[in-house]
């Protein structure tokens, strides 16, 4: 079997919402640091904490609690952000967060990993003015050497010993309107008027089937691919690594709703 494709950059995003971390492979990573303007660096360990202090929260339709991260790092986000602020760590001890098809995420908003391709992203940045980087799209998986948008297709792939699924397109909000540098967000977004002259919904043709994360609500827009990991703990990707798809639909269409 023929390579599709190959893994061009991983990225890695071990605090919610902020820039991520493009790394040579999928490994865990000990230690995260912080930096801002003005500031002094934070480093907050990933792998373990020693917090036993929980707070609820709320992300999206789930409540439960989390992990306090100290008030150290509390004090260094409440005086950037001018506003209170704590830093808190999932609780994998305690909590559960099922979403679609009984797959559980921790804090992503639906699903764990993003794959994007390059081509897709030169064909949106032939469309604009001021071409944009990827990191404006978050993925996880960059991958490049097929057409753009072949990805829309993909159902099933596997990425060295790592299986995956393609649940879904991936529907875009405001985060791709946010400059990864600086965290401003454009007054009037370029990307997503363009994304939806040829990305939305109803140019794509989508039928979606009628659930909570696949809502047919109009005027989405859609860009990457939303994807499960079917395979155990324990395996590992890279960059270079080849991509094979092993299922793939025929239109973006039927992939929306498979």
């Amino acid at each position: 079997m023929a390579a599709a494709a190959k893994v061009k950059s991983i990225f890695v995003y071990p605090i919610k919402s902020c820039r991520g971390i493009s790394v040579a492979h999928q490994a865990p990573i000990t230690t995260t640091v912080v930096k801002a303007p003005g500031m002094e660096v934070l480093k907050v360990p990933l792998m373990k904490t020693t917090s036993t202090t929980t707070t609820s929260l709320v992300v999206g339709e789930w409540c439960g609690s989390a992990l306090d991260e100290g008030d150290a790092a509390a004090q260094w986000f409440s005086n950037y952000l001018g506003k209170p602020a704590r830093l808190l760590r999932f609780n994998n001890a305690s909590e559960v967060r099922t979403v679609d098809r009984g797959y559980k995420v921790m804090f992503s908003d639906h699903y764990p990993f993003l794959l994007l391709s390059q081509g897709s992203l030169n064909a949106l940045n032939a469309r604009l003015k001021e071409p944009v980087p990827v990191n404006r799209f978050r993925p996880n998986i960059l991958v490049d050497g097929c057409e753009p948008f072949s990805e829309d297709l993909w159902t099933d792939m596997r990425i060295n010993d790592s299986t995956f699924q393609g649940v879904k397109l991936c529907s875009r909000g405001k985060v791709p309107t946010i400059n990864q540098e600086t965290g401003v967000a454009a007054a009037a977004s370029e990307i997503t008027h363009t994304l939806t002259t040829f990305r939305s919904d109803k140019a794509l043709q989508l039928r979606r089937p009628n659930n909570k994360h696949n809502s047919t609500a109009p005027g989405k827009v859609y860009f990457g691919l939303n994807l499960v990991c079917n395979s155990a703990k324990g395996n590992s990707i890279k960059v270079g690594d080849p991509v094979f798809v092993l299922k793939m639909v025929s239109s973006a269409a039927n992939a929306a709703a498979a």
